[in-house]
């Protein structure tokens, strides 16, 4: 483990500024990615979320480096629970949705993830919103998912936030 690297993780924040600059450090020495990704998925660690913030803005441009460790992903996505966290990583999994090749196994622990956060009463909106994009794109190689995806749109769609009905109307034209 790198230790600058995770001092730095440790004294970032939730400004973009200190997420970039972070990022920064990846992209200047991919060699540190496997040091970020470790950290990210160290949910004991109470900065772990923070780790999860520059990830994402890492693989969002560029999602290559996750690749060697797809299989550690998928596996791993589940035992996130921190909301800091959770966000980032849908995200991720909407990325991975729209443009990596991924294999049969990890589409299905994705969708089995992005379900749950979906369902789950505690998940924010931009969690739910990243999941029913991830749904959205893995309903296009599985007939199964649009029709359950439909019925948690319209079923929980008075329940939530104005952002969620906008995300829950976009992607219920376009499955309908």
């Amino acid at each position: 483990m790198n230790s600058e690297l995770y001092k730095n993780v440790v004294n970032s924040s939730a400004y973009r500024s200190s997420r970039d600059e972070n990022a920064q450090l990846i992209f200047t020495d991919s060699q540190l990615f496997p040091d970020l990704l470790a950290i990210a998925f160290d949910t004991a660690d109470k900065n772990h979320h923070k780790a999860c913030w520059i990830l994402e803005l890492v693989l969002e441009k560029q999602l290559h480096l996750l690749t060697d460790y797809l299989p550690y992903f998928c596996d791993n996505i589940s035992k996130f629970t921190n909301e800091s966290a959770l966000r980032p990583i849908s995200k991720i999994c909407m990325f991975l949705s729209q443009h990596i090749s991924l294999t049969t196994l990890q589409e299905e622990q994705i969708t089995e993830n992005c379900f749950d956060w979906l369902i789950q009463e505690n998940c924010k909106v931009a969690t739910k919103a990243y999941s029913i994009r991830t749904l959205y794109e893995l309903g296009k190689k599985y007939d199964w998912i649009y029709p359950e995806l439909q019925r948690i749109l319209t079923d929980d769609y008075r329940k939530h936030t104005a952002a969620y009905k906008a995300v829950a109307r976009e992607i219920l034209k376009k499955i309908k």
